[in-house]
């Protein structure tokens, strides 16, 4: 049998010990929530960090996104302006092309009349000259017929 002193001991060393063990299963227990209750705090942290990192990422491939369209769309208000200048600078050249051989036709006219006013004075001087020209062929043509009617009648007896 057991010594009766010597089971109350160990029934007594049992009894310190067990609250010790209990107490360190506790302080273990509390030290793992400590754990948990930190690792949830950090993992939260990072989870936000995480989502806020997303956010801007997002945010800067909308950025980029909008940024990207914005310039498309000015790349084609810009071709939009240029094709615009070009047709106009086209219908101006056009314009100009138009008025130009409108003023080569008017010039044109205005030198055809001044030539024809200056052709039909000539044409008149010409006349003139001419006239001048015939009117002397004319009179140096009857001159020797005068002179033979005269130098006939010359050449005639007088009449009795």
């Amino acid at each position: 049998m057991i010594d009766r002193r010597r089971l109350l001991d160990l029934v007594d060393q049992l009894r310190a010990a067990v609250p010790a063990d209990l107490r360190e299963a506790q302080e273990i227990i509390k030290r793992r929530e400590e754990v948990l209750a930190q690792a949830d705090e950090e993992a939260a942290l990072r989870l936000a960090r995480a989502d806020e990192e997303v956010d801007r990422r997002v945010a800067e491939s909308e950025v980029a996104k909008a940024a990207e369209a914005r310039a498309q769309e000015l790349i084609g208000e810009a071709q939009r302006q240029i094709e615009g200048m070009l047709e106009e600078a086209r219908r101006h050249a056009e314009q100009r092309s138009v008025e130009g051989a409108r003023l080569a036709s008017e010039q044109m006219d205005e030198a055809d009349r001044y030539a024809m006013e200056m052709l039909r004075k000539l044409e008149q001087q010409l006349d003139a000259f001419m006239s001048s020209v015939r009117s002397g062929i004319d009179t140096l043509d009857r001159r020797p017929e005068e002179a033979s009617v005269s130098a006939w009648q010359e050449a005639q007896p007088p009449e009795l």
